[in-house]
């Protein structure tokens, strides 16, 4: 039997999702999560054998938590699940250790194949994102300016446009307020934007976050 734990912080589409996976035999869920910290800590104790992630969610998201989850066991691993199918997220996901990438849209025979193709061992890319890392990887640019970014330059990115503050970052990322400070000014060196608001414009246009998800102060 696959275990399969499902992250997701949108109650309808979690138990959609649970729902779905109902019909496939082999396949049973043991758990559902709402945040990326919830997800690690569910993947600690039920040791499930797939994780399916979804990318924004509140907390450390989808990124962190996969980063987190595929260092607990080689044995745990992830598929990530989300709308977003443009740059830089699904790779970003998969260097952060995901061994499949699929989109919400994924009819149920999509989803058994990946979880069954990831559950021995391979890999798993839904085909429109598949072949626009073939062709991001030929292209000279960059598809979105965010590709600069390093995994921990992202991850902060992310909380900041969802606006969290650097004390909190820093208590969910262990890291120093300073070192935060230090990440969120190169980020900004990096992007050519010198604030917070030009940040979450940026990550608007370019899809990392939806404006009904934000406040711009």
């Amino acid at each position: 039997m696959i275990r399969v734990l499902i992250a997701e912080d949108h109650e309808i589409v979690r138990a959609g999702i649970a729902r779905m996976l109902e019909d496939i035999d082999g396949v049973t869920v043991i758990g559902q999560v709402a945040s990326g910290e919830d997800a690690v800590t569910a993947a600690r104790v039920l040791e499930p054998n797939i994780v399916l992630m979804d990318v924004r969610m509140p907390g450390i998201g989808g990124l962190e938590a996969t980063r987190r989850i595929v260092r607990i066991s080689p044995l745990i691993r992830v598929i990530a699940l989300s709308a977003l199918i443009q740059a830089p997220f699904p790779s970003k996901l998969l260097e952060a250790g995901a061994c499949g990438y699929l989109t919400k849209g994924s009819s149920l025979e999509e989803m058994e194949k990946a979880i069954r193709m990831v559950n021995e061992g391979k890999r798993y890319i839904n085909p429109e994102i598949a072949q626009q890392l073939a062709i991001s990887a030929l292209d000279r640019e960059p598809a979105s300016p965010f590709d600069c970014l390093s995994h921990r330059e992202m991850q902060i990115t992310l909380m900041l446009v969802h606006c969290e503050r650097v004390q909190a970052i820093s208590d969910k990322l262990y890291l120093s307020p300073k070192t935060v400070n230090s990440y969120r000014y190169r980020i900004f060196e990096k992007l050519a934007i010198t604030s917070d608001v030009e940040l979450t414009h940026l990550a608007i246009r370019h899809g990392l976050v939806e404006n009904d998800k934000v406040k711009i102060k």
